[in-house]
């Protein structure tokens, strides 16, 4: 093992987080290669810096003008689009997130967390937590309905071993005690949980109350013992449609919740900041009882994963966001007006299905937030019904693990919604009856 990783391994020796470490965990480091140098020779090289890859001339990056040119004249230097980006992202980006953080979860003030990393999306944010902190084997608790990626990613690619607990408890909302069961029941004293809210595919966040026994459950089952880490996955954070839901990340109230706990978010400027294609995500470690060395650490190996699997991240897309997010002329009043069109579909949908409020043949999740909503097919085949209405009307949704029909009613029109629900109970009646 190389000298870096041990250093990093016995830093963390003392912290909640080594016990979740995986082998690739424990052997990943940041070299002081060619990225720990170059990063050295910006600060001391004042005379020649012969250090990075990067053809230059008077300091500035060559570049194709066709490409340049269609940003607007003056708007950005070159080395702000052409240039790497360094190893844990635009240092500004990730002020400026961490700050944008703790204005949207003030449960966060005064809290111990590392400054975000930046991601090659939330994707990759998740997938390099599973190859850090989950070895094959694992248990990784996850309730039923979850995004299917996740299957991929710690299933197939950690070789993690799933524990599923129903998403929804017998009063209709979130089944906090059918996820403490299952983290008990997990095998081990390290166990590891995933959270998605607002969920996809049903689009349900908790309420307040009902996050309340959330957090209590699993500090209930970090008191007998086992270590936990929660690993929040926030990729819809702050489409929260009515009032009692919960507005802060679950990782608010985990980050200094126990001694146990490591929490872990994981969130992007995908949604929040509407660019889904510049692939640019956030990692965020934090527990009670981390020093400023544990996050050193983490932050070290994190570095190393991102080094060694896409070297660094999209640099136009963190420059053009940290544009927008320090001084953009429409940047307040362009994301209050997705808020409002969402709320407004999220509204249309919930008149739309409540219609069909006997059919029995397909059901409605409890849905409150997000871009999504789903059905349950009850035992039928959710891929049946999504052929059928691709072939038959041209209508394209989402087949869940067989069960599960999900519609992305963010990508459908207002004036469309209506129509669109009731296209999907009258196939479900013509297939079905």
């Amino acid at each position: 093992m190389n000298i870096l990783a041990e250093e990093l391994n016995r830093t963390l020796s003392d912290s909640v987080a080594y016990g979740f470490l995986s082998p690739l965990g424990k052997r990943m480091y940041f070299p002081k290669g060619i990225v720990a140098q170059s990063d050295e020779a910006k600060e001391k090289a004042k005379k020649y810096n012969a250090t990075v890859g990067l053809a230059t001339k008077n300091g500035e990056p060559f570049y194709l003008n066709d490409i340049y040119s269609e940003f607007r004249e003056g708007a950005f230097k070159p080395s702000q689009i052409f240039s790497y980006a360094p190893g844990g992202g635009d240092k500004t980006l990730r002020a400026l997130w961490r700050d944008s953080m703790l204005e949207k979860n003030p449960t966060l003030k005064g809290k111990k967390i590392s400054l975000p990393l930046v991601t090659g999306g939330l994707t990759h944010a998740i997938s390099m937590v599973a190859q850090l902190f989950v070895s094959e084997g694992d248990a990784i608790v996850c309730p039923d309905l979850f995004w299917d990626n996740y299957d991929l990613i710690f299933r197939d690619l950690v070789g993690a071993e799933p524990v599923l607990f129903p998403f929804y408890g017998e009063d209709g909302g979130f089944n906090a005690e059918g996820m403490k069961k299952a983290l008990l029941a997990a095998p081990g004293d390290h166990v590891r949980i995933i959270l998605n809210f607002p969920n996809n595919p049903t689009g349900y966040t908790p309420s307040v109350s009902e996050r309340e026994r959330i957090v209590e459950a699993v500090k209930t089952v970090a008191d007998t013992g086992k270590k936990i880490l929660v690993i929040s996955d926030d990729a819809y954070f702050g489409l929260f449609f009515e009032e009692g839901t919960e507005k802060e990340s679950l990782f608010s109230y985990f980050a200094d919740a126990h001694e146990n706990i490591f929490a872990i978010k994981g969130d992007a400027a995908t949604k929040e900041e509407m660019v889904w294609g510049f692939r640019v995500g956030f990692l965020t470690y934090a527990s009670r009882g981390f020093s400023d060395a544990h996050i050193d650490a983490l932050t070290k190996k994190t570095l190393g994963m991102i080094r060694c699997t896409v070297s660094n991240c999209d640099r136009p897309g963190q420059s053009l966001i940290v544009k927008a997010m320090q001084g953009g002329m429409h940047y307040n009043e362009d994301k209050a007006l997705l808020f409002s069109e969402m709320k407004k579909r999220y509204e249309i949908i919930h008149k739309a299905v409540s219609k069909h409020e006997n059919d029995t043949l397909i059901t409605p999740y409890s849905f409150n937030s997000g871009y999504f909503m789903a059905f349950d097919t009850h035992g039928r085949s959710a891929e049946e019904l999504r052929v059928y209405l691709l072939d038959k009307y041209q209508i394209g949704v989402i087949n869940i693990m067989g069960g599960t029909l999900r519609v992305a009613y963010c990508s459908v029109e207002p004036e469309a919604l209506e129509d669109l629900i009731d296209t999907i109970y009258k196939a479900a009646g013509e297939i079905w009856s």
